[in-house]
């Protein structure tokens, strides 16, 4: 029998994309291309405060199993907030950072982060996990957004479980767009075909593009309607020109563009990525002001897409209320933490035995506002 062995590489290049991207599967965000495209264009590395780490779990020369691991020196482009823990820490005198991520930098998306065919491979990866955050004598191991089997087997371990909400959309067999919005109440539909009115008004339609069928001069619009987002805020953008180029480039067929356009010239831009059921929408920017159009941009249309090409789900990014008025139901995720201070891991126990049940209370509270008919 090949013997196991755990190693952590700082470089995913060194491991074969083949063997890599079987353990990803159809997940976008987890294939190799995609994440050697955040760390060679510079936007998730070391000189960013993402230093990749990651846990490779051999069998003899085949990759058995894996994680996506960073060594963080904050907590930006995270989505799940430790700011006050944090603070804390440096409240009592005590470093906070760096700490060990598993996640896709700045991409809130469920998936999983213990790459592995089985639990027994899981179980494997967590120990390492944990035996390399006590190895460099980080504060804390935080895993963001696991997928189901990662969270019974992290419970198992230990780990603190935390409960969010975001909101996705699922597709019943919708035969057409009309017939998803006949499923809706009478108020949220004729919301829907008011604001799409005014869109329409505007003078602007819509292109669906996908892979090749994204130019040169669509992603560069796409990219200055990503930076107007950004700037608009106040922030400069995470991610480059050189990113999304080369990603596109290596993995053309989970790009899907929306694009707003009039006479012809667009206006306005929405990036999803498709992998296996479901499309993630991630980015979205406009060149100027309609009433509406970024709820069609982004959620109409990308629900539309999703209908017309028989896609399961689509998940709208982090928060945002507002999205259920467009179909999107509350769905609770996850993140998994272990916190190597015992004082400040019973402390963050208690916080998040408080939190988790203002979450359950939360989403009882949206539950109850089905945008949809009653059965």
């Amino acid at each position: 029998m090949d013997s196991l062995r755990l190693t952590i590489e700082t470089d995913l290049s060194r491991i074969d994309a083949r063997q890599w991207d079987a353990l990803a599967g159809d997940q976008p965000f987890l294939r190799h291309a995609f994440l050697c495209a955040l760390h060679e264009t510079g936007c998730a590395a070391r000189e960013t405060g993402w230093a990749p780490h990651f846990l490779a779990l051999w069998r003899g020369d085949a990759l058995a199993a894996a994680a996506p691991l960073y060594l963080k020196s904050h907590s930006r482009g995270e989505y799940v907030f430790d700011y006050a823990w944090a603070d804390a820490f440096q409240r009592h005198g005590m470093r906070y950072y760096p700490k060990l991520l598993s996640a896709i930098p700045f991409t809130p998306v469920t998936g999983p982060r213990l790459l592995a065919a089985n639990d027994e491979d899981r179980e494997t990866l967590v120990r390492g996990l944990v035996a390399f955050a006590q190895e460099i004598k980080v504060s804390s191991l935080h895993l963001l957004f696991p997928a189901d089997a990662d969270v019974r087997v992290l419970r198992e371990a230990g780990f603190m479980i935390r409960e969010s909400v975001q909101f996705h959309w699922t597709n019943a067999g919708y035969a057409d767009f009309d017939a998803f919005l006949a499923a809706m109440s009478h108020d949220k539909r004729k919301k829907i075909r008011q604001d799409r009115k005014k869109v329409a008004a505007a003078g602007l339609s819509f292109r669906w593009l996908r892979g090749d069928g994204i130019g040169a001069d669509e992603l560069a619009f796409f990219y200055e309607c990503y930076c107007r987002t950004y700037f608009s805020h106040g922030n400069p953008p995470y991610l480059s020109r050189d990113f999304f180029q080369r990603a596109h480039r290596d993995q053309p067929d989970a790009f899907v563009l929306i694009l707003a356009e009039r006479d012809g010239l667009p206006v306005a831009a929405a990036l999803n990525l498709a992998g296996g059921d479901a499309l993630y929408g991630r980015y979205w920017g406009a060149t100027e002001y309609v009433p509406g159009l970024h709820f069609e941009t982004c959620y109409m249309q990308a629900i539309a897409y999703c209908i017309a090409h028989g896609i399961a789900r689509f998940e709208g990014g982090a928060q945002g209320e507002h999205k259920m008025a467009r179909g999107l139901l509350p769905t609770p995720t996850w993140s998994a933490h272990w916190v190597a201070h015992p004082g400040f891991a019973e402390a963050i126990q208690n916080f998040l035995d408080e939190e988790t049940a203002a979450v359950s209370d939360y989403l009882g509270e949206l539950e109850s506002h089905t945008p949809f008919k009653a059965d």
